[in-house]
């Protein structure tokens, strides 16, 4: 008798994407409140005083996976230089969702926006854990897959580059760096990094594909304790 090999971040798509669809927050009974909540906190206990007292502004992004012969990969974006907030960091498109509007809508709103995926190239998948950041926004990740015949155009307002990154590699926990900067006021604020190749993916991105991981494949019982690290000298 066959043992079929256990599905990993490696495996091929047609094994790969009903792992992920079983595994995922479906769009069907969509509830927010029900939801485990990942933070930016998750790393940085000490710092639970900063909560937002207010309730926190919904927002989405849309994780998009897309097939290609080597694997699946994500695509990313670099903010614009020129944004006076979080300016040419590596992140995801999305952003505030409009009144009334489901985490879904909003993802694939921002997507044709900022990178001109048209929504008729992604399925959804479903959707991961809500993630809290520091700036009081409760950002909902929208996983979907796009088809790999889809054309992108960056919105050269926002987005300064388009690019992919294999899913393998980010759903490896080896490649989940844990760092901390230095404040002004002395205390250590701690993130998961992700360098790939000359991109520095941090903060909320790689703590939303952090969770992800956890989600869809556990913490992983080979997992090496990782040394917590200064950050770059330029982050």
């Amino acid at each position: 008798m066959t043992v079929e090999a256990p599905v990993t971040p490696h495996s091929p798509v047609d094994r790969l994407r009903p792992w992920l669809e079983a595994r995922l927050h479906p769009v069907s009974d969509y509830d927010p409140q029900s939801r485990t909540l990942r933070s930016d906190f998750d790393l940085n206990p000490d710092l639970e005083g900063r909560r937002a007292a207010h309730a926190l502004a919904p927002a989405a992004v849309l994780v998009p996976l897309v097939p290609r012969a080597t694997g699946l990969n994500v695509i990313l974006t670099r903010r614009a230089d020129s944004l006076t907030r979080h300016s040419g960091q590596i992140a995801f498109p999305g952003g505030r969702c409009d009144p009334g509007e489901t985490p879904w809508a909003t993802a694939l709103r921002e997507a044709q926006e900022e990178i001109g995926l048209d929504p008729a190239f992604v399925v959804v998948s479903g959707l991961g854990d809500p993630y809290e950041t520091v700036t009081g926004f409760c950002v909902t990740p929208v996983v979907g897959f796009v088809s790999p015949e889809c054309r992108l155009t960056a919105a050269p307002a926002e987005v300064a580059e388009v690019f992919e990154t294999p899913f393998g590699f980010l759903m490896d926990p080896a490649n989940h760096e844990r760092r901390f900067h230095q404040g002004l006021d002395g205390q250590r604020r701690r993130y998961y990094a992700m360098p790939y190749q000359d991109r520095f993916i941090w903060g909320a991105t790689a703590g939303m594909l952090r969770s992800l991981y956890e989600r869809l494949f556990g913490e992983g019982g080979a997992v090496s304790p990782q040394t917590l690290r200064p950050a770059a000298s330029d982050r």
